[in-house]
């Protein structure tokens, strides 16, 4: 497998907002979070949407985020998490 993160390194999703099919969620765009593992390499679903290859290949990780980091009013414990796989593509380093 190829990629730029491994398990534990922490990132920030890139705020942006590109017109079209997107599979990162508007909700998770310019938060940061901790690699928790990486899935793979698959052909980018960006791209897959339009009829195209997908080629190169994307790499997949698992993204884990505290919830009170994602969602402004969250009352619930420090501990609670919520995963997000995102591809590469869209992660920077923390």
């Amino acid at each position: 497998m190829s990629g730029n993160f491994a398990p534990g390194d922490t990132v920030k999703v890139i705020s942006t907002h590109p017109p079209g099919h997107r599979r990162t969620p508007y909700y998770i765009r310019g938060k940061t979070g901790e690699i928790e593992r990486v899935c793979g390499d698959f052909a980018n679903p960006e791209e897959l949407a339009y009829g195209f290859d997908g080629l190169p290949k994307k790499t997949l990780y698992r993204v884990r985020f505290k919830q009170s980091h994602v969602w402004d009013d969250y009352a619930g414990p420090e501990t609670d998490t919520v995963d997000v796989d995102i591809y590469e593509h869209w992660l920077l380093p923390a």
